[in-house]
């Protein structure tokens, strides 16, 4: 059974980038988009799958040089262009798991845009440390794809 989980566990991170809000939403939904820049530190996308609807699926390979893949799974809940994405989140090697839920925000700012990322019913604390190094390392690379 899967760790019960409390509302503490939640993480949020902001990031402002030059590009209109239209530009960031694609980064997050066309798979071509994704295999550039969805996986933190020195690993790389090989495979990602996007089915953009509401009960649609998506499947993010992320492989590491060592050739280990960790691959991110879930249904997107709310697809809301270019504003918002909601779907869940879990690792398909740990099918025990309970789905976590991932929002983003694109806040059109002037010639930029603010993205709001918050991923919640996280196990634990170290699930949610463990979650906003991966996100971070991911959204350092994501500029290159902008």
């Amino acid at each position: 059974m899967p760790a019960e989980r409390t509302a503490g566990h939640v993480l949020e991170i902001r990031r402002t980038y030059n590009v209109p809000r239209e530009r960031v939403f694609a980064a997050w939904t066309k798979p071509q988009e994704l295999q550039r820049w969805s996986a933190p530190g020195d690993m790389t996308v090989p495979s990602a799958e996007v089915d953009l609807r509401v009960g649609g699926r998506y499947r993010i390979v992320m492989q590491s040089p060592n050739g280990a893949t960790h691959t991110a799974v879930g249904v997107y809940r709310v697809v809301d262009p270019p504003s918002r994405l909601v779907y869940t989140w879990v690792w398909e090697e740990r099918a025990a798991m309970a789905d976590t839920l991932v929002t983003l925000e694109f806040h059109q700012k002037g010639a930029g845009t603010e993205l709001v990322l918050r991923h919640e019913e996280l196990a634990d604390e170290a699930d949610r440390a463990n979650h906003e190094k991966g996100w971070i390392g991911c959204l350092a690379k994501l500029p290159t794809a902008l």
